[in-house]
């Protein structure tokens, strides 16, 4: 139809004529409500935004000569960065002679790597730069597998407690006992108690 009917129908509805396809021929236009259409579209684009993970580096820093326990917290820092989703970049700086010791600073990532293995991959093997030596590990997982295993994890953990539940409103309306494993022995002194005694009989 001629452009002034088409606009003269979407007043009389009250709404607006939109071009879709301007190449197309004729051109194609749609009688909506553009301005719902523009706030639907934002709307999408913020979903999207909500459910985007960005993924930063964060940094776990080493001596050489750590010890055992703080080897552990820093190996435990490292685990939740990568259950978070996070890569991470962990580094050693040597000091002044510790730099004819970089065996030994290599060694120490190499044990982390291998502790950490199962949660991570490595983007970077220990590399070393100047007066640092650092490697980079990135998480096993990607953000959707992470969020299936929560979901599944609170969904067992919902049907545990459901289960709870129900078993403790049966206990508390008395169609369940609460101890059953007793029984047996109960039974056993009931009879015993029923027994004539010997010499009972006259």
């Amino acid at each position: 139809m001629p452009p002034f009917e088409a606009l003269k129908l979407a007043r009389s509805k009250n709404l607006d004529l939109v071009e879709i396809s301007p190449t197309a021929q004729p051109p194609v236009c749609r009688i909506m409500d553009y301005g719902k259409y523009l706030y639907q579209q934002e709307k999408k684009e913020r979903e999207a935004k909500k459910h985007q993970k960005t993924i930063t580096v964060k940094e776990v820093k080493f001596r050489i000569n750590v010890d055992d326990h703080d080897y552990e917290t820093k190996k435990n820092h490292v685990l939740r960065f990568l259950d978070g989703g996070d890569k991470v970049k962990a580094t050693i700086f040597f000091r002044g002679r510790e730099m004819t010791r970089t065996g030994l600073g290599r060694t120490i990532l190499e044990r982390l790597i291998k502790d950490v293995e199962p949660q991570s991959i490595v983007e970077f093997r220990p590399r070393q730069e100047g007066n640092t030596l650092h490697a980079i590990l990135a998480p096993k997982k990607s953000a959707a597998e992470r969020e299936k295993e929560k979901e599944k994890a609170a969904k067992a953990k919902a049907k545990a407690e459901r289960q709870e539940r129900m078993l403790q409103e049966k206990i508390a309306q008395g169609k369940l006992a609460p101890e059953k494993k007793d029984e047996p022995a109960a039974q056993a002194a009931a009879a015993a108690s029923e027994a004539p005694t010997p010499g009972s009989q006259a």
